[in-house]
């Protein structure tokens, strides 16, 4: 975590290579204004992150103001999961990816795809 993206008012950091890629996406959306940030439960672990380009939030949805101004939404019911988190987007040889880099993960599935947290 870069200590300039750190705000410990927000939940959720988000590091300014994530937020670039994140108005990138939104501005290829025509209808899409945010980005929106929740769990669901998946595979053997226990929860997956899902980040979804939205038109509009929903009622109980936590609201961050990004760098590049980019809003993310954090659903409320994800923050139990998700707080302390900071999201990046990285470049690992010829792949491009959101990284979720959360301390409070104690395991992971085999296949990456769900992680339980404390």
């Amino acid at each position: 975590m870069s200590i300039a993206s750190f705000d410990p008012r927000q939940p959720v950091q988000v590091t300014p290579t994530a937020a670039a890629h994140f108005k990138r996406q939104l501005g290829s959306s025509d209808s899409a204004k945010a980005v929106r940030l929740s769990v669901k439960q998946s595979g053997c672990t226990g929860w997956m992150y899902v980040v979804d380009l939205v038109a509009e939030a929903k009622a109980d949805d936590l609201h961050m103001q990004l760098g590049e101004g980019v809003e993310l939404l954090v659903a409320i019911d994800a923050l139990s999961v998700v707080s302390g988190t900071e999201i990046d987007y990285v470049t690992e040889g010829v792949n491009r990816q959101l990284k979720f880099n959360n301390p409070r993960v104690k395991d992971y599935c085999g296949c990456g795809e769900s992680f339980s947290v404390n």
